[in-house]
């Protein structure tokens, strides 16, 4: 892959917002993703902080249709495309393809537990066959303390030997840097590009040769994590960081997608953000009313964000 065409700084799975009734709300959706793009945060739809396993295939393949045929930049997206059911992947692959998203963020099946680097690079391989797109990037997505399936170093050797044009690089979200620098080391001169599954380990994965992160809290804290980004190699570097791992260490403290939804809400006047959908439960009265003194307390700011209500 071109250099040049490869995703590169801040990408963010975009919370997904639903109406009362617990359907999708396309409006508000569609707002915040422009608020992000302004900000020159890229669109990881369809992640785990979007819900993305509570939304049908049918439902996102909508939601990224509202997003590119209002003419939002199909090259800032990285649609999550992986499902437990290999068909459903294969779909929404396809559609992804088809809507000019070449790069998609993929989950290994995650509902069977303890399966072998075979069954993996399996299922990988059959869904790049039946996609049969010269244009498919796939980033795999790993996430082993929510999916319980890891993706080990082997099996992603594996994967680039056999898809070297179309296994294009990672989400690591283990928050174990000591697997992340594994893979900067071994894969990036390959052309395998490693995204930092969040800020905390942004800096020290541009360090090591990474091309950025893919993170929850680029929802909310989109331009200071943004400006760390561009200026990883100024002398305030290490200072950039520790104030996004303080504003990160906020959002830690509640449930983390409720806490997003309700920043949101809370900066754009808007309560209906606070929706989530079951098993999910929306921060309560008390939560809330805490989570907004803490950022109060620490000046903390979203620009721009009240043009969504």
């Amino acid at each position: 892959m071109n250099p040049a065409s490869r995703p590169r700084g801040v990408y963010s799975p975009v919370v997904t917002p639903f109406s009362d009734d617990l359907q999708p709300d396309h409006n508000r959706f569609l707002r915040h993703c422009r608020w992000l793009i302004e900000q020159d945060v890229g669109l990881a739809v369809f992640g785990t902080n979007s819900e993305a396993n509570s939304l049908a295939v049918d439902e996102k393949k909508r939601l990224l249709d509202t997003l590119v045929s209002a003419g939002l930049p199909v090259d800032r997206m990285m649609p999550g495309t992986g499902c437990s059911a290999l068909t459903d992947t294969v779909e929404l692959t396809r559609h992804a393809i088809a809507s000019g998203c070449r790069h998609v963020l993929m989950l290994p099946p995650f509902y069977y537990k303890g399966v072998s680097d075979e069954g993996l690079f399996r299922s990988y391989a059959e869904v790049i066959e039946r996609v049969g797109s010269d244009e498919l990037r796939i980033y795999v997505y790993h996430i082993p303390h929510v999916s319980q399936v890891p993706l080990g170093l082997a099996l992603i050797e594996r994967l680039l030997t056999a898809y070297p044009d179309i296994i294009a690089g990672v989400k690591d979200s283990s928050g174990d840097w000591s697997h992340t620098q594994a893979m900067l080391e071994r894969f990036q001169p390959q052309g395998f590009d490693v995204f930092a599954g969040s800020e905390t380990f942004l800096l020290a994965t541009l360090r090591g040769g990474g091309a950025g992160c893919i993170t929850a809290t680029g929802n909310v804290n989109p331009a200071a994590i943004v400006n760390l980004y561009r200026n990883w190699q100024s002398t305030d570097a290490d200072a950039r960081q520790q104030a996004l791992d303080d504003i990160r260490a906020v959002f830690a403290r509640f449930p983390m997608i409720p806490a997003l939804k309700s920043a949101i809400g809370i900066y754009s006047h808007d309560d209906d953000w606070r929706t989530v959908r079951p098993p999910l439960v929306a921060l309560t009265i008390a939560q809330r009313a805490a989570l907004k003194g803490v950022l109060a307390q620490a000046r903390f700011e979203m620009p721009g964000i009240e043009a969504l209500a």
